[in-house]
């Protein structure tokens, strides 16, 4: 039986559409006649005769000294593609050194085994992270011509401590970025600064390495490498590797409750499909979103297919490298059928070839979903699933598969200027060596502007130097816009779960906040506003917690401005006062609410980028009573911003808005929509690029949603401040139809 075939037998009115994606051959060319005999034979040795174009194109790209990006999909080949030129280079001359810079550390692991296996002669290869013993750094840096790290290692490791690195810098001949698509938002920013950071010291050394970057198929990959380097790379992106015919089948969840919105479990329905693929000999990877989904989605699995419960495995993170290396190592070798996982398993790792991939919940992106789809395709076809939840997001896709099917992928977006960043790497550059004119070309105009602001720079004729006694690299945290964060504790262990920045702090560990990390829920006890520390212990309650804030904008500065949708739009500088000043205990299945507590908290105050518009007398007409009015905005910013991740490469939770009847600057009733990191990182302006087709869409969602009055799928918030309180889904329809027309 086909898989598709199978699929149609199952009950149900799930399967919400299923669409054949065509085989593709490969198209190859010979290796080339130049490269390094020894390298050549080690290749041979793994049964690689002959390269895949794309393969080739970068090789060619390398050998003329250019900076290259390779684009393209999952399981295509990148990972040779950048090994190629660099190996060939230290076979040559094994002084030279390479460094591999990975998201994370497994991926780091298993390109360290890949290259082991190549047994390529000269090859030195180790890993230098947070993990490795303090008696072997020393031997790596003296010893290893290529060396496999993280940017967190880079940033407050290698750098500040350049002096231990001389050798390497001196020497630095190539830098692999490996899944440069995760370098995007307030992480890319920083990323961005440290990558340029290393290219300052390299020179000062007397090395201008080439940099050879590998990332999932995205809408910008040249304009990506500029934003993270400052230099123009070319782009590979022409797939020349073969790929298995594939079935794609979207899965929507059975509707229980109409006006709630309320679906059955995706997690019940994707263990119900894991089981029926592992019953038939399918090798199958599940990724769910959380570490508490992916043990239930195996443990309801394991119950449903017993006499296999030996041959299925979860991977996520919090297991030790080594339990994670035997999972890899058994799905590689076809032990295992099916295993359950988080996104680790999205990246690089090389788990060989799968009959089926299933993905629970829309990931967030294209670009995503697609490299988990991408797991799919051994024996000659492929099955992809989607498994939607209540999510606005989803439903619209399920409701309308050729927006999720032909839909490009996202484009990555950063600012390394934003000051929030940029502030902390110009002081950590001067720490590292004085900060001229001359650094401008590497770090950009703007850090020689902010040096000149900062307080514990102090100009010498040698440049910019530092002041300070501590290393300023350790104040900055690369996944953060605010250096004033709140620790989060687990009382009953002692460990460190994360930081919160303040602002986001007094929203999700507030005292008596569940608390979700990694997909385990926490009770918060207290909120030590002088400690600056959160204490938290496991909680397993039926209820969750959504909080109460009052939110305020004033615009600081309109950047563009034209007339759009039929209505005056503007792209700028806010500053966002929020304060949260209650909060509600929900019950979760039955969304009542239990109890509402109020709060004494501080009012926090952020500078960001966002997007407003002003809806004409024209397009509010019938709407301009209230509450009807406030009911309107509300729910179209709502459901704006429930749509955005489809344009911005973004998450829902890495946006904020505001819409009120009057605003004290516009004096007209405006809706706002604004970066949540402070300074901004493009999410906003990709909005105002894209208006038009984003209210489209939006506007489609809400006419799909079967709802009468709104609910989850469409205009409810999990995060809104109101508490989903004024929101009419029928005036919200009325007012985006208008501004469509």
């Amino acid at each position: 039986m086909s898989t598709a075939t199978w699929l149609r037998t199952l009950e149900g009115e799930e399967l919400a559409h299923l669409a054949t994606e065509p085989a593709r051959v490969a198209r190859t060319e010979p290796l080339p006649g130049e490269l390094d005999p020894r390298v050549r034979s080690a290749l041979a040795e793994a049964g690689i005769e002959e390269l895949f174009s794309h393969q080739r194109a970068a090789w060619d790209a390398a050998a003329q000294g250019e900076h290259l990006v390779v684009a393209t999909g999952t399981a295509s080949g990148k990972t040779l593609a950048f090994n190629l030129p660099v190996l060939d280079a230290l076979a040559r001359e094994p002084k030279l050194r390479a460094l591999y810079l990975y998201p994370t550390k497994a991926l780091a692991q298993d390109q360290l085994r890949s290259l082991t296996r190549l047994h390529v002669p000269k090859l030195r290869a180790a890993i230098y992270d947070g993990d490795t013993p303090q008696e072997q750094r020393w031997q790596i840096r003296k010893w290893a011509n290529l060396v496999l790290t993280n940017p967190d290692m880079l940033h407050v490791g290698l750098l500040p401590h350049h002096d231990r690195w001389g050798d390497v810098l001196a020497n630095l001949r190539y830098v692999v970025v490996d899944e440069a698509h995760v370098y995007r938002g307030v992480f890319g920013s920083h990323v961005a600064n440290v990558l340029r950071r290393l290219r300052r010291l390299a020179r000062v050394y007397g090395a201008d390495p080439q940099f050879l970057l590998a990332s999932a198929t995205i809408a910008n990959p040249g304009e990506l490498v500029e934003a993270l380097l400052g230099v123009e790379a070319t782009v590979i992106a022409d797939d020349g590797a073969p790929r298995a015919e594939r079935t794609i089948a979207l899965w929507n969840p059975e509707l229980l409750d109409v006006e709630l919105g309320l679906r059955a479990s995706p997690l019940a329905e994707a263990s119900r499909l894991l089981a029926q693929l592992v019953q038939q000999e399918q090798r199958t990877i599940c990724f769910a979103k959380s570490r508490k989904a992916v043990e239930l989605v195996h443990r309801f699995t394991a119950d449903r297919v017993p006499e296999l419960s030996a041959r299925l495995a979860p991977y996520r993170a919090g297991y030790t490298p080594q339990q994670r290396r035997e999972v890899e190592r058994r799905l590689l070798e076809g032990e295992l059928l099916g295993v359950t996982a988080t996104d680790a398993l999205e990246l690089g790792i090389d788990v060989g070839a799968l009959d089926a991939a299933i993905s629970v919940g829309f990931p967030g992106t294209v670009a995503s979903l697609r490299q988990q789809w991408g797991r799919a395709g051994r024996r000659g076809h492929g099955l992809a699933v989607l498994i939607a939840s209540e999510d606005a997001l989803d439903q619209f896709f399920m409701h309308d598969p050729e927006a999720l099917l032909r839909r490009p992928v996202e484009a990555a977006r950063l600012d390394h200027a934003n000051p929030r960043v940029l502030d902390g790497h110009v002081a950590a550059a001067a720490f590292e060596a004085p900060l001229d004119a001359a650094d401008a070309e590497v770090l950009g105009p703007q850090a020689l502007e902010r040096a000149a602001l900062l307080p514990e720079l102090k100009a010498t004729p040698a440049g910019y130097v530092w002041k300070g006694r501590d290393y300023p690299a350790a104040r900055v945290q690369l996944r953060s816009t605010s250096g004033d964060t709140f620790s989060i504790v687990d009382v009953s262990t002692g460990t460190l779960l994360g930081l919160a920045e303040e602002w986001r702090a007094y929203s999700t560990v507030h005292e008596g906040a569940v608390y979700l990390h990694l997909g385990e829920r926490y009770l918060v006890r207290e909120l030590d506003l002088q400690a600056r520390a959160a204490l938290v212990e496991p909680f397993t309650g039926d209820w969750y917690t959504q909080v109460k804030k009052e939110t305020q904008t004033s615009i600081l500065e309109p950047l563009l401005a034209e007339h759009r949708a039929g209505l005056e739009l503007t792209f700028g500088r806010l500053s966002v006062s929020e304060q949260v000043v209650a909060y509600q205990r929900k019950h979760v299945q039955s969304q009542e609410t239990l109890a509402t507590v109020q709060l004494s908290l501080p009012a926090t105050h952020f500078e960001t980028e966002g997007v407003w518009f002003l809806p004409t007398d024209e397009q509010l007409d019938g709407l301009e009573q209230m509450p009807l009015l406030v009911s309107a905005l509300h729910a179209a910013e709502h459901s704006l911003i429930a749509l955005l991740p489809l344009w911005a490469m973004c998450d829902r939770w890495d946006i904020g808005g505001l819409s009120t009847n009057l605003h004290p600057q516009t004096l007209r009733p405006t809706v706002f929509v604004y970066d949540g990191h402070a300074g901004g990182v493009g999410i906003a302006e990709r909005g105002f690029e894209c208006f038009e087709g984003w209210v489209a869409d939006t506007l489609t969602m809400l006419e799909r949603c079967p709802c009468e009055h709104g609910c989850p799928s469409c205009v409810q918030s999990p995060k809104c401040g109101n508490l989903n309180e004024f929101l009419d889904k029928a005036a919200a329809i009325t007012l985006l139809a208008r501004m469509s027309s």
